[in-house]
Order: structure tokens, then sequence, then C-alpha cells
């Protein structure tokens, strides 16, 4: 293992190096993917120096729980139609939530999804449908809740929004049109950029950083420096079983203290 990188880091170097930037831009990763959430404030200067301002996030957010939510809302709706509950038998669960995760993904594009499970449970045939208004109903605390790391990673960056050159947009679960809505209407209207592939720009920036950790020395890369910060705080245990901070979050890395 040549570093260990944070995923919105690696996302922002996808970026910069895609977009060519020029000048000193502001710029925030908004990594919303199937299990975990990060934000990242980075400073990009001339697309090469790249400088973490600020991280934050929630390890226990995604699209994993917008899938639990309308699992959920099916297993109530089989219930009041057969009188039977799916909890009862785990493979009927986990045929429910591959339709919810598909009905899920349909429903960024349309306004409708359709369920359909042939003998879903006890032999019964499961078909349903999901409106995106109810869907969003349904998980409207999860999206607004998105945007307390978004303020605390300003906040740690000693930003105001207004500084923010460009909103990043990174993982499969920012296809949701009312995450984007959200995100949007906190930055006042700005447009998102969506240029550059949701699912694949984590991995392209940490191949970046491996290629410049590795001494290669092709044009498109030669200049780039990554200025990272550790995204939590590091400490050890003291007595009573207190956690003593050594290494604040949001430090600069690599660091001694």
């Amino acid at each position: 293992v040549l570093r260990i990188i944070n995923e919105p880091t690696a996302a922002a170097l996808a970026y910069g190096l895609d977009k060519n930037l020029r000048g000193e831009k502001n710029v925030l990763i908004f990594d919303l993917g199937g299990g975990t959430f990060d934000v990242s404030v980075l400073t990009i200067d001339e697309g090469s120096m790249f400088e973490v301002r600020s991280t934050a996030g929630d390890t226990h957010l995604g699209g994993e729980d917008f899938d639990n939510r309308m699992v959920e809302h099916f297993v109530q709706e089989f219930q009041r139609k057969h009188r039977k509950d799916l909890r009862k038998n785990p493979r009927a669960i986990r045929r429910l939530r591959t339709a919810c995760e598909r009905a899920k993904r349909t429903l960024s594009s349309s306004t409708e999804a359709s369920i359909e499970i042939d003998a879903l449970f006890e032999g019964i045939d499961f078909y349903s449908k999901l409106t995106r208004a109810r869907f969003e109903e349904m998980c409207m605390d999860l999206f607004r809740s998105t945007l307390e790391p978004v303020e605390r990673a300003l906040q740690d960056a000693k930003m105001d929004k207004s500084q923010i050159h460009d909103v990043v947009l990174v993982g499969g679960s920012t296809r949701i049109p009312k995450v984007q809505k959200l995100l949007r209407d906190f930055f006042n209207g700005k447009e998102l950029s969506m240029g550059i592939n949701p699912d694949e720009a984590v991995a392209y920036g940490a191949a970046v950083q491996a290629a410049v950790l590795s001494g290669d020395s092709s044009e498109a890369i030669r200049d780039v420096l990554l200025v990272d910060v550790a995204p939590l705080s590091l400490g050890i245990e003291t007595a009573g079983g207190v956690m003593t901070r050594i290494v604040e979050r949001n430090t600069r890395i690599p660091c001694k203290t």
C-alpha cells in the first residue's frame, strides 16, 4: 500500500485533471455512495496543486438507507394486502431489496417505478408501484441530513458558500433528483458539476495519485501535488477509557506531534 487517500480527495484529483482548471478554484466535493457520505472542500491551484481545506461526512448514510426505507414500505404494504409478514423469510426480503434498488434507479429518470416479483412469499405474486414523490417523502429526512456535513465542512474551511466556485457530485446516490435540488437550493441556485462519471471518479483519482507516488512523469500529472488532511481525529485510550486526541481531524498530513 503506497498511501491511503480519502474518497472525495481522489474525486477532486479526477475533477481537477479532467477540467484542466486555470487559476485558483475552491471546490466542494459531495460524495454520496452506497453506504457512506463524505464532503470535502479543496482549493485547486492551476489544476495541479490540490489542498484539502476540510472534510466532513457520515459513515452510516448512503443508498442502502434509502433502499431500507423502500423495503420497509413494501413489507408493510404486503402485510396490509395479504396479512403475512415478509420478515420471516430472508430470501423474500433479499428479492424485495433487489427490486427496490432497481426501482430507486428508475426513479432518478422517471416519475414512477413498478415492483413486480413472482411468488415472493408462500406462492403470492407481488405487484406494486412507487412514485418519485412518495419515495422523496419517505427519505426526506435522510436527504436533508446531507446538508449538515456540507455546512460543517464549509465552517471548518472558514469559507462561506458564496466562495465555492464548483460543487462536484460523486457517488451513485447523487443521481437522485431531490438530493441535487436540495444541494442546488443550498448554494442559492448554483449549477452543480456533473461532468465526471460519479461511479468512476474516485478510482480515477486514486489511480492518478498512485501514478504520482510511483514516479510516473507523464506530462498530465507531472506537476500534481496533493496536500490531504486526516478526516477523523486520531488518539489513544487513556485512564478511565477516555480517548485523548493526538491528531485533530482536518490536520494536514503527513504530520507529527
